[in-house]
Parts: C-alpha cells; structure tokens; sequence
C-alpha cells in the first residue's frame, strides 16, 4: 500500500508551505516515486503542484494531482452529503497514489472555501487515506501563550477524530519567541513539535511581482534584478542626503518620477553597496530624462527602474498589501524556505517518523540531497577564491540559506558586494577577504617562502605569489582557517591544483593525487576514475588510484566494486595495455584483499549482468561494478562526457582525492547546482567521515 503523508492546518495564514516543501524535500532524499495529491483546489493549474513537480522532476500529469475544485465540492456536499463527497476525493486519490511509493497530500486551506468544519474533513480525510498526519499551525502577530495553546488544541483536535499525529509544526512564531514556545511544547506535547520562526523575506514580494501587481512599466533592470526581494519600502521625499539615511538593504525606493536626484541617489547607493537596493518604483506616471537614465543604467546595471501611473499614497497602500507566495519563479525564496525548514526541524527525527523506507534505487536528485544533508550535519567552511564571479556568488546565496556550509569568498571586498547586489543575490553571510590587502598576506608569504626555499622563493616573491587567489585560499586551508576550497569556474584545473600540491601535498597513504567524477544515471550513482588528472598513470599508480577511489566511494554511500577497465575481458587479450591493467588488478588485490576487484575487463562485461553472465560468470564483480577505473585519461574523460551527454547522467566532479586537505576544481562550465555539490563534497571531505548518512 502506498504510505501518504497529509499536511494539514487549523486557519488560513500559517505559511503551510514552508512545511509542505521541507516535507516533500525529505521525502524525495528517501524514494524516487513520490507523487502529490491536494482533495480540494480553488483553481487549476495548482500553483504548488507545478513548483514541486518542476523542483523535484516529478512525472505526474496534473490532472491526477488534486480531487476537485472547491465550487464541486460544495454543490457534491449539498445534495449528497458528506459521505459522497469523501467517497469521491478518496478515490481520485487512490487512481493517483497507484504509481508512486508515497503520496504528500496537502490539505485544505480554510480560505473562502464555504465547507463546514473544515477541519473535521481533514481528519476524515487522512484517516481513510490511512495518512499519517503533520498538523501546521501559525503563530503571526499572536502571543506566545496563545501559540502554546493553539498547538495543544490542534495536536488534541485531530488525535481526538482518530488521526495518527507523528509531530506538529508551529510556523511564523516571533523570532524572539521561538525557543520559549519550542521549550514549552516539548514538555506539553506527546509528538516532538517543531517551532520554526517568522522570515518576512518569505512573505516579500520581488520587484517583478510589484511590477505586474501594479501594471507598471519597466524602464530599466534586467531579469536577475526583477527578481530581488523587496524587503522595505523608503519612500523618497526628504531632501538627498536625509534620504540616502534613510535607505536600507534589499529596499524599494518609491519617488515621484521627477525627482531624479533620489532616483541616480539611491543607485550611487547601490553601486557602492552601501546599501544594495532592491529597485526604484516611480510614481505619477513621471519619468527622467533619457540622460539621466543612461547615467542609471551605468551606475547600477541591471537594477530595476519602474514606472507605475498612480501616485504615492495609493501605491504604497496596494505595496503593504502584497505578499509572495513560493512558486518556480522564485528560486532564492525556496532555498530560505528549505533552509529555515532544515534548521529548525530535526529531519532525521521526522523522517523516521514518517515511516517511509528508503528505495534502493538511487537517484541523481536523493544522491545531490543527501550530500547537502551530510555537509550540514558536520559544518565546516569552504574557501571560494572566484568571490565576484556570476555563478559562485549565485552557489554561495544558495549555500548560506540552506546552511549547507560556511564560506569565505576571496576578492576586492567592495567587488564582491556591488556584484553580488546586481545579482540581487544575499552573501552576508559569508566571510569577504581581499587576498592583496589582508593582514594574513604577510604570515601567508614568510610561510610559502620557507616551504618553497628549496625552488629559490624568498619573502618578497611570495608575498606576491599569494595575493594570487587560488594560492591565498589553498594556504587559508592549509593554516586551518578554512577546511576545504573549490575553485575552477573561471581557472584552469593546472591553476586550481597547482598550489594544493605544493602546500597542501599528498596523504602518507597515497602514491598520487587523483579524481573521480559520480555519474549519477537514473537509478544508481557510479565512480569514474581518473577522468581528469592523470594521463598515463603506469600499473603501481594505476592500483593507487583504484584503492583511493574505493574509499571515496565507500565515504559517500556507494559499496565499492572496482572494475579495472581495458578492451580486454579476462584472459581473452594481450598487449601493453592489456598488461599494465592486469598488473595493476594484481597490485591492488596484493594491497588490499578485502576489496572486490576485477581486471581487465570491458565495460559492458563491467556493468551489465548479461553480458557479465557471457564473459565472466561466477565474477563478484562482473555486472555489478560501482567503480570504474580507465587505464588512462584519453579514455576515462572521453568515456564520463559520451555518457553524461548521451545517457543524460548528472556527472558530480571532479572530486580530488590523496590530498591531506580537500581542494576540488570546477570545469569552467560548471552550472549553478555543480558548485553547490562540489562545495557540499568538499564539505564531507572536511569532516573525515566515511561512514555515510541512513
């Protein structure tokens, strides 16, 4: 039987979401098959479906994904009752959950929805669905012994008509609050209660929300701009310099279009990041000049500038009035959302009490969740010398609102912030250090001197070979002032890794550095090795490599089973090749007979059972190979990018490995989502553990 979990409130306004989409994140870290199921929606499409079905890659026809629409359901309750109605939603249910190992369904949402006890229908609902259940209850703008009270009711409302309550959350507490209400709770519930505080950035709508809200016309910005959250409103009437005090991060200014001195004000503001802006809202249907906003557009390029026709005070009674709502066009709000989720709910706690056994296939989506999981639990900080590139700072907001990690970007401080405030993208959180201007710079110098004496360096040389980025970051980690770096977006792998190998040097147990990418295909994750250091490794590095990349396997969940690959099964070829591969299989059986190994052998006899059958029966390994070892680099990094293009495989990497510390490099056309794993790897790697997360 399906296993359904149901989400589910006690009133309207008490930021369900959050839970529902933290809910649904933990669910897809244990199974692949998880689909979603809302009884009753207001109008179609569903607005939260089509996120999760985007974000989480679900396969689910959204006619499948709710009962019915509110209207139906009224006139179904008239004149049949509520037996009939219950029949009908239970049903469509069952016509759903038929494909899928578990079902999220979100409940009613007590909004204009003219059903009577709303609540009752809930409980009926999720008992025949045979749901547990994760009862939300809002704590906006109430005390916190109202709070208190309402989570008991809650929690006594839904046991009392028989429903199976595994926790509570109680949502949008004062942040103040919070851990009295937690404390409170824990002593007075007989579930754990999560209790997760009020984030306004949630709630603020982007400027291009403002924009269509109040049918304005965009006269600049780009759409990373239109994208900002505008977390307050300064409205511009004071003379310049009051209201340049008066200016706060991540505001809207709202001004009388003629006022072009607060309008090129606030954006020399911005530019400076003193403070970043979210935009300008120009009222009265008044607009500058075209010399003054070509001067905004260089001042602050990409930031929005909005024309809207109303004047000030209408304007700013409709701005108090919007509120965001979480949806695909609002990534940064989810990564709050999943990070405010995940630090305040104990998630290995409920994902146990939700009851939900882990599927054995493994998916690119539950390997990358998994990761961030592991690199949370054991926070360490990750050095990122490209601190003003595009697609770092975009993986650094990511990070620091999920709390993946803490980092350091490495750059011209006053750089880093006026590109991170075009971006429109939140660093705060991060520690900025310029390499050349650092106090550390002098202690970096006499140390590369003296560990470089040997090669001619002395003390002034090196103080300019470590404002060098890559060189400061891998001596930050070096001198434990950071655990791991990742570098490479914008650098060469020679660049990246240079400066590790003379600092940082090799593990006593390793021969050579090495690397494997995790192919992450649609039901299982492999280890490729050595797809990107290495040339023409011989026989004895060749067995290193294939011992390192077993225990990188093993550190991160995946059973090592080595295949030493060549165009040679067994005895069935000869050559020099052939040689150096079955050498190196004996090498490696030598060092480590604890290890299932098999060599040389193709990689359809590798990774398919049939052919396996064929070529080498009775092999541990043969078919069922995790990690695959090529005789050299031509092979191994032609091989991951034939697959991860024709295959459609996620490739994570390249991870290094048989360094004392972590450092990884990036490909230079690494994605977003590639430098939030590579950093969460390189996390893991920091805390030594390899022993991986249930």
């Amino acid at each position: 039987m399906t296993r359904s979990v149901y989400v589910t409130g006690i009133d309207r306004g008490d930021g369900r979401q959050v839970v529902e989409l933290g809910i649904m994140e933990l669910l897809t870290r244990q199974t692949a098959r998880v689909g979603v199921y809302r009884p009753l929606l207001h109008d179609a499409p569903d607005r939260l479906f089509e996120l999760l079905r985007s974000r989480y890659r679900i396969d689910q026809d959204a006619s499948t994904a709710y009962g019915m629409e509110y209207r139906e359901a009224s006139a179904v309750l008239a004149e049949k009752g509520t037996d009939e109605l219950v029949s009908r939603l239970v049903d469509r249910f069952h016509r759903a959950a038929r494909d899928y190992e578990v079902m999220l369904v979100l409940g009613t949402d007590y909004a204009e929805t003219n059903l009577p006890d709303e609540l009752a229908l809930n409980a009926r609902l999720a008992n025949e669905l045979g749901a547990v259940v994760v009862p939300v209850v809002g704590g906006t703008r109430r005390a916190a012994d109202e709070v208190r009270a309402e989570a008991r009711n809650a929690h006594r409302a839904y046991e009392s008509l028989g429903c199976e309550v595994v926790a509570m959350v109680v949502n949008r507490v004062a942040a103040e609050d919070r851990d009295a209400i937690a404390e409170r709770l824990a002593a007075r519930l007989p579930v754990p209660c999560y209790v997760l505080p009020d984030d306004k950035s949630l709630a603020a709508p982007t400027v291009a929300q403002i924009t269509r809200a109040l049918g304005g016309e965009v006269l600049l910005g780009d759409d990373a701009g239109l994208a900002r959250d505008a977390l307050d409103f300064v409205f511009g009437g004071a003379m310049l310099p009051n209201f340049l005090g008066a200016l706060t991060p991540g505001c809207l200014v709202v001004t009388p279009g003629d006022r072009s001195d607060l309008v090129v004000g606030a954006l020399a503001a911005h530019a400076s990041g003193t403070p970043p802006i979210a935009g300008v809202l120009l009222t009265l249907n008044e607009r500058p000049g075209p010399d003054v906003l070509a001067l905004a557009s260089k001042l602050a390029p990409g930031t929005p500038v909005v024309s809207v026709a109303g004047n000030s005070f209408p304007t700013a009674a409709e701005l108090f009035a919007l509120q965001s709502r979480l949806n695909s066009a609002t990534p940064r709000k989810l990564e709050t959302a999943l990070g405010l989720f995940e630090r305040h709910v104990d998630t290995a706690e409920l994902r146990g009490l939700l009851s939900v056994a882990r599927s054995e296939r493994v998916t690119p989506m539950m390997f990358e969740h998994e990761l961030l999981e592991r690199a949370r639990a054991g926070r360490r900080r990750v050095v990122l010398p490209e601190g003003t590139e595009e697609r770092v700072l975009r993986a650094a907001d990511v990070l620091l609102r999920r709390g993946v990690c803490d980092l350091t970007l490495l750059g011209e401080e006053q750089a880093i912030l006026k590109r991170a405030a075009d971006l429109g993208v939140d660093i705060s959180g991060a520690q900025l250090i310029d390499p050349a201007a650092s106090p550390l710079r002098e202690r970096f110098a006499e140390f590369y001197a003296q560990a470089r004496a040997h090669k001619g360096m002395t003390v002034e040389l090196a103080a300019d070979v470590v404002t060098d980025a890559n060189y400061f970051g891998t001596l930050m980690v070096q001198q434990g002032l950071a655990d791991g770096m990742v570098s490479g977006s914008v650098h060469s792998t020679a660049a990246t890794i240079r400066p590790a190998f003379e600092i940082i040097k090799t593990k006593p147990e390793a021969a050579i550095v090495s690397s494997v990418f995790f192919m992450c295909l649609a039901d299982q994750v492999l280890v490729y090795g050595d797809c990107a250091v290495n040339p023409d490794p011989d026989a004895e590095q060749l067995a290193d490599i294939a011992i390192q990349s077993a225990a990188t396997a093993a550190a991160f969940g995946v059973e090592p089973r080595i295949a030493m690959l060549s165009y040679s099964t067994g005895t069935s070829g000869s050559g020099a090749d052939v040689d150096k591969v079955r050498k190196a299989t004996e090498i490696v059986r030598a060092r480590r007979p604890d290890l299932a190994v098999e060599g040389p052998i193709q990689y359809d006899a590798a990774v398919e059972p049939s052919v396996a059958a064929t070529k080498l029966p009775g092999s541990e390994v043969a078919g069922r190979a995790t990690v695959l070892i090529f005789p050299d680099l031509n092979t191994g990094n032609n091989t991951y990018k034939a697959v991860q293009r024709s295959a459609g495989a996620v490739a994570v990497g390249p991870v290094l490995q048989g360094l004392r510390k972590p450092v990884n490099d990036l490909s230079r056309g690494a994605l977003v989502q590639d430098i939030v794993t590579t950093v969460a790897i390189t996390a893991i790697q920091a805390q030594g553990s390899a022993v991986p997360t249930a």
